[in-house]
C-alpha cells in the first residue's frame, strides 16, 4: 500500500469520479484505474462498486469503513515524512473559526513567525463542530472555537470572553451610546451567529422583526458587503476592534445585552509527539499576547484605529 494509492482512493471519495480525479492529479483514468485496483488486491476487498455507463463512483460498504482508516494512514505517513525531512524545525496545525482567526489570532501568528523561525503553522478555518471532528482525528493540533461539544478524547478549556456591541457607520442611524434592539431596523441588519447563546438571544429579541439585510457565515463575507450607510451588525469586541482597523465606526453598548462571547481552547488528550514541542511554544506566546488584549472600547463617538 502506497501513498499514492492511498491519495487516490480519497481523492476518488472526494470527487466519486474517476475522470475527476485523474484531472485533479493529472493524470491519466487507466492510472488511476490501476491504482485503485493495485489498492483493492492488497486490501483484498473491494473499494467502489463498478457499474457501466455510470458516471459516479459508489463505494462499497468495505469502502466506506476504509475512509477513515485511509486518512489516518495519509496523516501518519506525512508526519513520518515530516519527522525525516525535519531540521529543527517545528510544524503546527491550527484550526480557528474564522471570526477567530480573523480578528483575534492573525497579530499572534504574525508575531509568533518573526520571533522565532523554527515554527511553521498551518492554519485551517472551519466551524466548531468540524474542528472537533478534526482534532479529534489528529487533522489539526490545536483548536480555538466557540461551541463547547464533548469529545471523549478531547480537553475543552475557557480560554477568555468577550461582551458584543452595536457597530454603525460614522452616519449611525441611532446616535446613542446605548440602544435598545426595537430602536434598530432590522432590514439593514448584517447577521452573523457568533455562537448558540447569541442565536438564541437574537431570535428571542427579534423574533417578531423582518429578516436581516444580509446573513452570513464569516465576517470577511459581511465586511465586503456592508455598502450602505445604515447598515449595522452587534459583533463582539475582538471584531469591533478590527472592522475599526478597516472602517471609521460608531458603537453603542446594548441596553438589552447578549450574552457574552465564550472562547474555547481545544487539545487532544493524547496529542501526536511530533507536535508537543511547537504547542508548547506556542502556548507560552499565546499566554503572552492574550494578557494585551483588553483594548477600551470608545462608545458614543465615530473613531478608527
Amino acid at each position: 500500500m502506497t501513498l499514492a494509492e492511498v491519495e487516490t482512493f480519497l481523492s476518488i471519495v472526494a470527487t466519486r469520479s474517476i475522470t475527476r480525479t485523474a484531472e485533479l492529479l493529472f493524470l491519466s483514468q487507466p492510472t488511476i484505474s490501476h491504482r485503485l485496483s493495485s489498492l483493492e488486491n492488497e486490501l483484498g476487498f473491494e473499494l467502489v462498486v463498478r457499474r457501466k455507463g455510470h458516471k459516479t463512483i459508489e463505494l462499497t460498504p468495505k469502502g466506506e469503513e476504509f475512509i477513515s482508516i485511509a486518512e489516518r494512514w495519509s496523516s501518519l505517513w506525512k508526519e513520518t515524512m515530516a519527522i525525516r525531512n525535519s531540521d529543527d524545525r517545528y510544524l503546527l496545525t491550527i484550526g480557528c473559526t474564522d471570526s477567530l482567526s480573523l480578528a483575534v489570532m492573525a497579530p499572534l501568528y504574525s508575531q509568533l513567525l518573526a520571533s522565532d523561525s523554527r515554527i511553521d503553522l498551518s492554519i485551517r478555518t472551519h466551524h466548531s463542530s468540524e474542528l472537533y471532528a478534526l482534532l479529534d482525528n489528529h487533522d489539526i493540533d490545536l483548536g480555538f472555537v466557540y461551541h463547547h461539544y464533548h469529545y471523549t478524547g478531547i480537553i475543552t478549556e475557557r480560554l477568555f470572553e468577550e461582551k458584543l456591541y452595536l457597530v454603525q457607520t460614522d452616519t449611525p442611524s441611532v446616535p446613542k451610546k446605548q440602544v435598545h434592539t426595537d430602536e434598530l431596523d432590522t432590514f439593514r441588519e448584517l447577521y452573523l451567529s457568533w455562537d448558540e447563546h447569541y442565536q438564541f438571544w437574537h431570535e428571542s429579541w427579534m423574533a417578531g422583526s423582518p429578516r436581516a439585510h444580509i446573513q452570513a457565515d464569516a465576517i470577511g463575507i459581511l465586511e465586503l458587503l456592508w455598502n450602505r450607510p445604515d447598515n449595522w451588525i452587534i459583533a463582539p469586541q475582538s471584531v469591533v476592534i478590527t472592522l475599526a482597523r478597516r472602517r471609521p465606526v460608531y458603537v453603542s453598548e446594548i441596553i438589552n445585552q447578549p450574552p457574552n462571547r465564550v472562547c474555547y481552547r481545544i487539545r487532544h488528550r493524547y496529542p501526536k509527539p511530533t507536535s508537543q514541542k511547537a504547542a508548547e511554544i506556542f502556548e507560552n506566546a499565546l499566554s503572552d499576547y492574550l494578557s494585551t488584549l483588553n483594548s477600551q472600547i470608545p462608545v458614543g463617538v465615530v473613531w478608527r484605529l
